[in-house]
């Protein structure tokens, strides 16, 4: 007897994939994270203290023996807020400008001069009301020479 040759079995036809409808695809998925990010960055922005100039627009007569201005910013509890120093080779320019990261509100200044020929720095104190606006101008004055 003869034995018979086994026959090739014929692959089964694969099962097709499920179709992607809009529930499975991934990309809402990743849009939907995207759009939390992007809120989320917005809102940081949004609620970001806008950074402003404080211009000082320095009047008067004394100003070109002014060699340092050190401007301290206090918020209401006096805690410094800014702090920055400008050193001057041959005196300031006529206007100086600062920037600072302040939200809307009042605050305290406070400007240290040094002089030069003096020992002891000029202090000049400010009250800043902080609104809106992007620059802020405060018209300035040596204190005389008689400290």
């Amino acid at each position: 007897m003869a034995e018979e040759a086994p026959s090739p079995e014929t692959p089964a036809p694969a099962p097709e994939p499920p179709r992607r409808t809009w529930r499975t695809h991934p990309l809402p998925k990743r849009l939907a994270i995207i759009a939390i990010v992007a809120l989320g960055l917005w809102l940081w922005k949004a609620t970001d203290v806008p950074e402003r100039q404080l211009v000082y627009r320095l009047e008067g007569d004394g100003w070109g023996d002014v060699r340092a201005m050190d401007l301290q910013v206090l918020d209401t509890e006096d805690h410094i807020v800014k702090r920055e120093e400008r050193f001057f080779a041959e005196g300031p320019p006529l206007e100086v400008t600062f920037k600072v990261d302040l939200p809307e509100g009042t605050f305290r200044t406070l400007l240290f001069l040094q002089v030069e020929g003096r020992d002891k720095r000029d202090v000049l104190r400010g009250r800043l009301m902080v609104g809106e606006a992007r620059a802020i101008v405060v018209p300035l004055r040596l204190p005389g020479a008689s400290r």
